[in-house]
């Protein structure tokens, strides 16, 4: 199961970018679906998540400023950032888990998009 992310760029402090991650439509049901970042010399973490069911859990990082959703009938996930800083730039990567309609478990990962925050 392929995840195709999208929305990446340059944006100066105190801007607004939306991220957008899709999974195919050829699978039977995603269940959490979460946004991650890596940054240069640092390991990748957590961001946001989203349940199936639309309850969302952020880091403390970027509570109040980073807004995660899904549109289940797009089997799309989004993240809108606001007040972004330049420690919010890396690189952002999806992930989805969910089952096939072979009803096997799957775990994908989106390509990663680049978030450049320049002060």
């Amino acid at each position: 199961v392929q995840l195709q992310a999208s929305g990446g760029g340059l944006v100066q402090a105190g801007g607004s970018l939306r991220l957008s991650c899709a999974a195919p439509g050829s699978i039977f049901s995603i269940g959490d679906m979460d946004w991650y970042r890596q940054a240069p010399g640092k390991q990748r973490e957590l961001v946001a998540v989203v349940t199936s069911g639309g309850s969302t859990n952020y880091a403390d990082s970027v509570k109040g400023r980073f807004t995660i959703s899904r549109d289940n009938a797009k089997n799309t996930v989004y993240l809108q950032m606001s007040s972004l800083k330049p420690e919010d730039t890396a690189v952002y990567y999806c992930n989805a888990v969910g089952l096939t309609r072979t009803l096997h478990r799957f775990e994908s990962w989106g390509q990663g998009t680049q978030i450049t925050v320049s002060s």
